[in-house]
């Protein structure tokens, strides 16, 4: 169905930056893992003006996760990217962070930089108002979440790599997030050592993600799924499963990307902390 500018005012209550995900729709993967994981490089950081030029398309509107810019933030945090780029850009992006290491609390809000760190999974197109698959769901019945799920389906059913981005909504029931805390000072060289550095929560909806997946790698060392979220009453983070399965509903909007471009991809890479 159209997705239009009066959906995402009563939806998301006007917090998206541009009204569509249409017009050369693209996804990619910019950076990895490995720029985190085993230890930050925080000498990596990306400007969304040119990871949409480097996209062929300049002025473009970017979505999706990443990290933060470190170096702008003084602190390491989770972000929800929300940018119209070029020079009548704009930016409605979301960060969240842990605010004091000790204490394990977090706070949700206004990012106003159209930089990035380390790592990110972007949806980035013209913006504009048009046809995209509309999916709504609710009563998990199985184990998997609502991404892994839809991408799933797309690798059973297509042989060729299947690039999504977009936006959905948990609108009702609760899920668990992470959201990184500072960089760690030890080397992170397992899942096991990046969950016990992560910082898990359960939060409420009604919570909004940008998510991108991709049903296969065609060997360019791709994040296949990856979402992260924010709300208006300061819960947002890393999106991992719903913890409410008997009364969650996901609402969301998504479009098919017509390239993957991979964008400085690290030299040395490895699987950890991938999920």
């Amino acid at each position: 169905r159209p997705l239009t500018k009066q959906w995402y005012q009563r939806r998301v209550r006007g917090n998206l930056a541009q009204p569509g995900l249409n017009g050369t729709p693209c996804v990619t993967d910019v950076g990895g893992v490995p720029n985190l994981i085993p230890s930050a490089n925080i000498e990596k950081q990306y400007n969304l003006d040119d990871v949409a030029k480097l996209c062929e398309m300049p002025g473009g509107y970017v979505i999706g996760p990443s990290a933060v810019a470190s170096k702008l933030l003084g602190k390491n945090a989770e972000l929800v990217n929300n940018v119209k780029t070029g020079e009548e850009g704009m930016v409605k992006s979301m960060y969240t962070k842990i605010i004091d290491d000790e204490q394990n609390d977090y706070e949700c809000k206004p990012y106003p930089h159209n930089e990035f760190g380390l790592l990110g999974n972007l949806f980035v197109s013209q913006g504009l108002p048009g046809k995209v698959i509309h999916i709504t769901a609710k009563k998990r019945i199985g184990s998997l979440n609502f991404i892994t799920c839809l991408n799933k389906g797309l690798a059973e059913d297509f042989p060729d790599p299947v690039a999504v981005g977009g936006t959905f909504l948990l609108t009702n029931g609760k899920t668990k997030l992470h959201v990184m805390p500072g960089f760690s000072c030890t080397p992170l060289d397992s899942d096991d050592d990046v969950n016990n550095w992560l910082r898990f929560f359960e939060m409420s909806g009604p919570l909004t993600h940008t998510s991108v997946f991709v049903s296969k790698d065609p060997g360019l060392d791709l994040r296949l799924e990856h979402s992260h979220c924010f709300s208006e009453h300061g819960d947002g983070g890393h999106y991992h499963f719903d913890t409410t399965p008997d009364t969650v509903c996901y609402e969301g909007y998504f479009n098919l990307a017509e390239a993957i471009f991979r964008i400085d991809p690290p030299s040395v890479t490895h699987m950890i902390g991938r999920d």
